[in-house]
């Protein structure tokens, strides 16, 4: 299969609830939509690049200059017999996973559909249902994020994981506790910590949480092994694992007993599946977060928690805990059991709204060979 087109628009969706973590506060999700297109049909995927590089070094204006001028014009000179074979093609440019990522899983949703087959079974998972957690950004007080947890454990979700940050971390996850004492509870700092705050996370360990996520450096593996062997309490690694080379340095160092794997910033669903092959051979949970997706990207979400390594629950909610109104339909909704349904329809499974994706694109580039 050769490429025909690539278009590549960016939207703007407002969020319902301003969203903040350690690194800023979020109103809106600003996002590129990259769409590959080939014997009639097309494939989506959604960027989790944003405007600015607080997250990871890639933003949208980095996407789309390499997309354009790098992977794009590659891509376009492989006639490809599968989509495994995309990210080896672009090899040679180093770095970049986030928008390697929005091409490759384009690329694969256009070949599940090619197939008439859901993309899950394309990536070799089951179908049936996945369990969903819930992610609570920073609040303004303790009593706003009480509130917000006693929602979300009344709507089912399988796990409750909280932002915090230095002066907003101990005092929350004790109110927590001692309101919900058996909720399934982990904490995500994004970096904000470094070793010398090894103390707070050992005084953590007494509130049984499920892991602390990413405390430390976001390109660092040796203090987290360092933080590891100090607590209790599994350390979790997200913004340092970029491929399978990093996830089993870090395991061969001790740095974590849990990987979250977010596929847009491994590099695609390739990187995504040897990352989940090597933990589940290890016996490695592993689990999925999520980047205040849209639709379409949580959906590509749901089909890969199928794969069996994924045995935690992901932060993969429901489209309407974020926006007014999603760009697919049906939108993404969760069970009163806490549980998505993984779609059954080709690619996807859900239908793009084009007339919604329209109202929120900003610009629009299409390329050709």
């Amino acid at each position: 299969m050769k490429l025909e087109s690539v278009v590549v628009r960016q939207l703007e969706l407002p969020l319902r609830n301003p969203f903040e973590t350690s690194f800023g506060r979020t109103t809106s999700k600003q996002f590129l939509l990259v769409s590959v297109s080939a014997d009639g049909l097309s494939g989506h995927a959604e960027c989790v690049a944003d405007e600015d590089p607080y997250y990871l070094p890639e933003t949208n204006a980095t996407v789309l200059h390499v997309l354009r001028d790098f992977l794009v014009p590659r891509a376009f000179g492989i006639d490809l017999a599968h989509p495994r074979e995309l990210l080896p093609a672009l090899a040679a440019v180093r770095g970049h996973r986030m928008a390697k990522a929005a091409l490759e899983m384009a690329v694969w949703e256009l070949w599940a559909r090619r197939e008439q087959l859901p993309l899950y079974r394309l990536l070799g998972g089951t179908g049936g249902e996945i369990r969903s957690g819930v992610s609570i950004g920073l609040q303004p007080s303790e009593a706003a994020l009480l509130a917000n947890v006693e929602r979300e454990v009344a709507a089912g979700y399988h796990r409750v994981k909280i932002k915090i940050k230095p002066g907003r971390d101990l005092g929350l996850v004790r109110a927590i506790r001692e309101r919900f004492r058996d909720v399934a509870l982990m904490v995500d700092a994004n970096s904000a910590y470094t070793l010398a705050d090894a103390a707070l996370f050992r005084e953590l360990d007494a509130f049984d949480l499920m892991m602390v996520e990413q405390p430390l450096a976001w390109d660092d593996i040796f203090d987290h092994a360092a933080l590891q062997r100090e607590i209790r309490t599994p350390v979790c690694l997200d913004e340092s694992i970029h491929s399978e080379a990093d996830a089993r340095h870090a395991l061969d160092l001790g740095a974590c007993r849990i990987i979250n794997i977010k596929v847009g910033r491994v590099g695609g669903l390739a990187s995504m599946q040897a990352i989940h092959d090597l933990c589940r051979g290890r016996r490695i949970p592993v689990w999925c977060g999520g980047m205040l997706e849209s639709g379409i990207g949580r959906l590509h979400n749901v089909h890969l928690q199928t794969l069996p390594g994924f045995t935690l629950p992901g932060d993969t909610s429901a489209s309407a805990r974020y926006f007014e109104e999603d760009l697919i339909d049906p939108p993404v909704s969760v069970s009163a059991r806490g549980t998505i349904v993984v779609p059954e329809a080709p690619g996807i499974g859900h239908t793009i709204v084009w007339s919604r994706v329209e109202r929120a694109t900003r610009f629009r580039e299409e390329w050709r060979p």
